[in-house]
């Protein structure tokens, strides 16, 4: 059997984790986003934007996560896996912040590849800021094109998502499979 590695990406606050969600509880394997979980722990470290003060430190925290989260993915057994952000997510983002960073960012996207991209646009109505969700709606565009040109650069197919319910949206990605 051939695994399917599907990333569901886009800029912040698109609805990418509650679509992850929902696929979860539609009983598919699902990885979850770990940047929460990375700025959450150098929270508690006193430091309250990670990748802002350390963003090479935080993508290679990044990194490792998502690496750990394709290995696990593979070791699952599972037909279909879906990721909430894949690896090239991280140079994507480092592109839009200006950080030089090393080849080893595109060499593991290389090594490590998605079968299907899908790509969440900016969507204003359901747009909202948190705790570590920092960015306006307008820095999110920008992501969104740093990350559609970084995916687009490593030669992925980049599926868009159409707006609407959550349901509409997992209907749409699975029937793209």
């Amino acid at each position: 059997m051939k695994q399917l590695k599907i990333v569901i990406t886009g800029g912040p606050g698109t609805g990418k984790s509650s679509v992850i969600d929902r696929l979860a509880t539609l009983k598919f394997t699902c990885m979850p986003e770990i940047s929460r979980t990375v700025t959450r722990a150098a929270q508690k470290e006193g430091i309250e934007q990670l990748f802002l003060n350390e963003p090479l430190l935080f993508s290679q925290k990044l990194l490792e996560g998502r690496i750990r989260q394709y290995r696990e993915a593979e070791q699952s057994g599972s037909e279909k896996v879906f990721f909430d952000r894949g690896i090239p997510d991280i140079h994507g983002y480092m592109d839009y912040s200006g950080t030089a960073y090393p080849g080893v960012f595109k060499s593991r996207s290389r090594e490590f590849r998605y079968n299907f991209v899908f790509m969440m646009p900016p969507w204003r109505e359901i747009y909202q800021t948190d705790n570590e969700r920092y960015e306006t709606f307008e820095q999110s565009l920008l992501i969104y094109d740093h990350l559609r040109a970084c995916y687009s650069d490593m030669d992925y197919k980049v599926i868009v998502v159409p707006e609407g319910n959550i349901d509409q949206r997992v209907d749409f990605i699975l029937n793209e499979l």
